[in-house]
């Protein structure tokens, strides 16, 4: 792995910090399975939105629409 430096003058610390994380997400891209997906974040669950049975479309379905808790 060749990396190089295009601006500024790091210093060793800085590019040993750079180094570490470079290689550390190498080393986490290569133990993931390259198929699989990842975990499965809660706020895109589409079961958090459709907790709740839906009215059932109909005539007068839209005075349903507005349900106070």
């Amino acid at each position: 792995m060749n990396i190089k430096v295009v601006r500024g003058n790091p210093t060793p610390e800085e590019l040993a910090a750079a180094l570490a994380v470079v290689r550390a997400r190498a080393a986490a891209a290569a133990a993931t399975p390259s198929g699989a997906p990842g975990p499965r974040d809660a706020w895109s669950d589409p079961s958090r939105i459709a907790a709740a049975r839906v009215p059932s479309p109909g005539p007068v379905s839209w005075t349903r629409t507005y349900w106070p808790s």
